[in-house]
């Protein structure tokens, strides 16, 4: 699994998704933090990829979320 410090290449700002909506938000510069270990997934990734705990785990385009009550959805935006 590739698991890159995406901290030092970019500022992450949380989204604030409206009331109500079940799905979490997907895009090119959206980010997923895992709040029981703090590892960073991007949301399209397509190289395997996940946070320790396996909480967030990604490739070909696809994430899982086992619990998105832990998540917080970010955008990145380069230093």
């Amino acid at each position: 699994m590739t698991q890159i410090d995406f901290r030092k290449i970019y500022n992450f700002y949380p989204i604030k998704i409206k009331e109500g909506d079940e799905k979490l938000p997907t895009g090119g510069d959206v980010y997923y933090e895992c709040q029981k270990c703090k590892g960073l997934v991007l949301s399209v990734s397509f190289i395997p990829s996940s946070c320790r705990c396996g909480n967030i785990s990604a490739n070909k385009g696809k994430i899982e979320v086992q619990e998105p009550d832990q998540v917080i959805a970010m955008t990145g935006k380069l230093k």
